[in-house]
């Protein structure tokens, strides 16, 4: 039975209500006062302020360009394969050199398609080497008393990878206090790096 046409008129869709019409709130904003109020609390003056470590070791003029030869020297520098690496995953895997010893190796013998021997030209110079690109001289760091003998301008700290977490922490933060870097921090102080 064909519904009536009176019916079929009330069955049709209406226009939606003013409710679904309506846009979501925006959220509020802050009030002024929020604003103004200072994001860290004050220190307190009678709270001794820790000297901040530096980013970079103080460094003479000389150990600055010798610094700048080694980074020239990186670029240069062969990526020393050993023989038969790319045959050998076993030998390939992870990059660690050994002398080529048979004798008829074209590698020992220089043949120049081969790859380049490590020899004693590649190094870099003698006063920075063991310094870190930013100039500091890593120090390994296991306790507290090893961070009181470090000098703050020239070396840096490496707490040793034994260390947990509850301890590195404590440590650096001391290292902080006494104004030494640390190289593998895993809390970042704020305003550093």
């Amino acid at each position: 039975m064909a519904p009536e046409p009176e019916e079929a008129a009330s069955e049709a869709p209406t226009a939606p209500v003013a409710a679904e019409k309506r846009r979501p709130r925006r959220a509020r904003a802050t009030p002024p006062e929020a604003k103004s109020a200072p994001a860290e609390p004050a220190a307190k003056k009678d709270e001794p302020t820790a000297p901040r470590s530096p980013k970079r070791a103080e460094l003479t003029d000389d150990l600055r360009t010798l610094l700048r030869t080694r980074r020239t020297l990186d670029g240069k520098r062969p990526i020393f394969g050993r023989q038969a690496a790319n045959r050998y995953f076993r030998i390939g895997r992870d990059g660690a050199w050994r002398t080529p010893r048979g004798l008829q190796s074209k590698q020992r013998r220089h043949y120049g398609y081969r790859a380049k021997i490590v020899r004693i030209g590649y190094r870099s110079p003698a006063r920075v080497r063991g310094l870190v690109p930013s100039g500091f001289r890593p120090v390994l760091v296991r306790t507290s008393s090893d961070l009181e003998g470090l000098d703050a301008r020239t070396q840096a700290a490496v707490i040793a990878r034994t260390i947990g977490t509850r301890r590195r922490v404590v440590l650096e933060e001391e290292a902080r206090k006494l104004g030494v870097r640390v190289l593998n921090p895993i809390v970042s102080a704020e305003g550093e790096e």
